[in-house]
């Protein structure tokens, strides 16, 4: 018989991770973005916020072909719907990275919250390259890398 796990045990990723970045972000709006300090703070915001998408999506996404992504439960769909289903996550990371692009394009980069932005731009193309390359590119002695 299966133990019920607390809802902070079975969603403890999630949660540290979102406490982190709601950290990095206090941290940031306190600090100067012209030293060491704040510009390490308008990093990590990127940097966690990338983690934090990534772990809560591919909670709930799928893609087809992807090491990282669960498959997704065999339904008999609609052939739109299907496409939909298993390529949510990709879908997903190019509308929130057109709404990231577009807000970096109407701020100034050299704002303090410009440059967090931006940094933002950079990790979801990051992420959307770490999830779509691998399905045609090869890595030696990779996990992620198909034959």
């Amino acid at each position: 018989m299966k133990s019920r796990q607390s809802f902070f045990r079975r969603h403890s990723l999630s949660i540290v991770s979102s406490i982190v970045l709601i950290g990095w972000i206090v941290l940031y709006s306190h600090s100067d973005q012209d030293t060491h300090w704040g510009a390490f703070f308008g990093n990590a915001i990127a940097d966690w916020t990338g983690l934090l998408v990534t772990v809560v999506a591919t909670k709930f996404m799928y893609e087809i072909g992807s090491a990282e992504s669960r498959k997704p439960p065999h339904r008999y769909l609609r052939p739109l719907r299907e496409f939909l289903e298993e390529h949510s996550l990709s879908v997903f990371l190019l509308l929130t990275g057109v709404i990231w692009v577009m807000l970096f394009a109407r701020s100034n980069p050299n704002s303090k919250w410009g440059q967090v932005v931006g940094n933002i731009v950079s990790e979801w193309t990051q992420i959307f390259g770490l999830l779509i390359m691998p399905k045609g590119l090869v890595e030696t002695h990779s996990k992620e890398s198909r034959r």
